[in-house]
């Protein structure tokens, strides 16, 4: 009752200290689903098509840094700063190890009482007893998002850390000597720990499944909500991830609210096809097949959020982000923010990729999204979503002048021009369905062509 009460207290804050955007998520109609439709998309059940872009950092749940404690992450100014930049998407980061390199690591799900102390010399887990002020910061920040039209993935595991971290394993919760259960996950002795993300330990999955309950049941009555199970896990995790995917959704059915669920690449050895033969109603695919400089058209089997922390860790260019939009996926970027962890403190040369990450939104938005499809035949340069007869978006990358099939269309159409680098938007001459057209931008470099009903 006491933890009850105090969620109540917390929620009826973050209601009163409501800031700008409230409106803006009010008008979702509840939990994104996949569109029947496009099944490119998410839709909210209003029958708009929702396009998701964002960047996310790996601070942004519990807080990494130099020093212990860590120092705190500023999750307002984050949310301000991804206002500015028209954003509406982050992966909320879960870290499982209580250290990292130089780094410390806090909070965690699980209260830390001994006795006996854990590598950065605090207490050792009791796995059996959950750590409220977890599940409290994680309500109040996927709130906190909500309030400012933001979604937000829920990392449930993080697989990355065990594999790579210096001394990653030493200081993971469930290994032996972190633990007050008699729990220890590294199964095979090999000092490596990766059968936590196995189904090898059915105590070790227990543990696992009363973890997952307790977020779900901290976060299902919010509509912003998706859940992604584990960053970057090895690829031996696949029954594993389908399994917990399963899990989520099954228990989720005696609840009032579902929530989409995804599954991101296995780093490493993982393959894409997993992913999209996998349970999951959104993936995110390594390299293969094209998807940082060529993107291959999004076929709707699932919702395919490109990210760019499983193709370059911290890397991409803006022509990524309009190529991922006009093939149909929905880019999103790792990004250094303020360089606590890894990077240049806000690095100026990934602003052209967190810009357009914004003005692509924007167009999403205005256009009708949902009967929007990758048609890479009907403009030279092959990157074009339409809706032929109505609307055509176009992205040149480098050349100057695109032809443009408007055989479908009749009547005259409306043309703009729109220049990424500059933010410019340039109205261009009408033009006439009915046939092939040619069109040249009134600037250089990258260039977005977009073409509309002049009724419109």
């Amino acid at each position: 009752m006491a933890a009850f009460a105090r969620k109540c207290l917390l929620l009826a804050f973050v209601l009163l200290a409501a800031r700008p955007g409230a409106a803006k998520a009010a008008s979702a109609k509840g939990p994104l689903k996949v569109c029947e439709k496009n099944p490119r998309y998410f839709t909210d059940g209003s029958g708009k098509a929702i396009y998701l872009t964002g960047s996310h950092t790996w601070s942004n749940l519990v807080d990494i840094g130099r020093g212990d404690p860590p120092p705190r992450f500023d999750f307002t100014a984050y949310l301000d700063w991804m206002q500015r930049l028209n954003h509406n998407f982050i992966r909320l980061f879960r870290w499982e190890l209580v250290t990292w390199s130089i780094h410390s690591v806090a909070p965690h799900p699980w209260a830390r009482t001994g006795p006996g102390k854990v590598l950065d010399g605090k207490p050792r887990f009791d796995l059996k007893k959950f750590n409220q002020a977890y599940f409290d910061r994680l309500r109040s920040r996927v709130i906190a998002a909500r309030d400012r039209g933001i979604y937000v993935s829920v990392m449930l595991f993080e697989g990355w850390g065990v594999q790579f971290a210096p001394r990653g394993w030493e200081s993971y919760p469930f290994h032996r000597d972190n633990n007050i259960n008699a729990i220890d996950g590294d199964l095979n002795g090999d000092g490596k720990g990766l059968e936590i993300y196995t189904l090898d330990e059915p105590a070790i999955t227990a543990l696992q499944k009363a973890y997952v309950r307790n977020v779900i049941d901290t976060v299902n009555d919010l509509d912003n909500v998706l859940y992604e199970i584990s960053s970057e896990a090895h690829w031996q995790s696949t029954e594993w991830q389908y399994h917990m995917i399963n899990f989520i959704r099954n228990y989720e059915k005696g609840k009032p609210k579902q929530h989409v669920v995804g599954m991101t690449w296995q780093y490493r050895g993982g393959k894409n096809s997993t992913l999209f033969e996998s349970p999951a109603d959104w993936v995110s695919p390594n390299p293969k097949g094209g998807y940082k400089n060529n993107p291959p058209v999004a076929d709707g089997r699932k919702v395919v959020i490109n990210d760019t922390d499983h193709l370059w860790g911290i890397g991409g260019k803006q022509a990524w982000v309009w190529k991922s939009f006009l093939r149909g996926h929905n880019p999103i970027f790792m990004d250094p923010y303020k360089g606590v962890v890894l990077g240049k403190r806000f690095d100026p040369k990934f602003d052209p990729i967190r810009r357009s990450m914004g003005y692509a939104l924007k167009y999403a938005n205005r256009m009708n999204l949902v009967d929007m499809i990758p048609r890479n035949d009907l403009a030279s340069s092959k990157y074009c979503l339409a809706n032929p007869g109505s609307e055509y978006l176009v992205y040149l990358p480098f050349w100057r002048s695109v032809t443009v099939d408007l055989s479908a269309a009749s009547g005259p159409l409306s043309v703009e021009w729109f220049n990424p680098t500059k933010g410019a938007t340039i109205k261009g001459k009408k033009t006439i369905g009915g046939g092939k057209r040619k069109f040249t931008a009134p600037f250089t470099g990258g260039a977005v062509l977009y073409i509309f009903r002049a009724e419109r």
